[in-house]
């Protein structure tokens, strides 16, 4: 089970840290990402990270800007988003593969969270 937290309202500019905790399975058992999904719009991939935290990847519009990481110990993987946009606005969401090291694809996941909100106001 995945249960995202740390969603919110933030101006434009400002900054928010999603967490995505794991129950059931050790957490490296598994590849993690975040996706999002714009109102209107699909469910986008976002960032994706190997289950040792080693290689991660990530959509050209939050390089630079967005952060994914994780604590195995912690069964808990972050988004860290800084400088955000209004155009990040979207309810985001964790996913876990274990069939693979790293995805991009929503077919890659196993396992979904129930999502979390992220409000950017200009």
């Amino acid at each position: 089970r995945l249960v995202e937290s740390g969603g919110g309202l933030v101006q434009a500019g400002g900054s928010l840290r999603l967490s995505c905790a794991a129950s059931g399975r050790a957490l490296n058992y598994y590849g993690m990402a975040w996706f999002r999904q714009a109102p209107g719009k699909e469910r986008e991939f976002v960032a994706t990270i190997s289950r040792s935290g080693g290689t991660t990847y990530y959509t050209d519009s939050v390089k630079g800007r967005f952060t994914i990481s994780r604590d195995n110990a912690k069964n808990t993987v972050y988004l860290q988003m800084n400088s955000l946009k209004p155009e990040d606005t979207a309810v985001y969401y964790c996913a876990a593969t274990v069939t693979l090291t790293t995805f991009t694809r929503e077919d890659g996941a196993n396992y979904w969270g129930q999502g979390t909100q992220v409000t950017v106001s200009s």
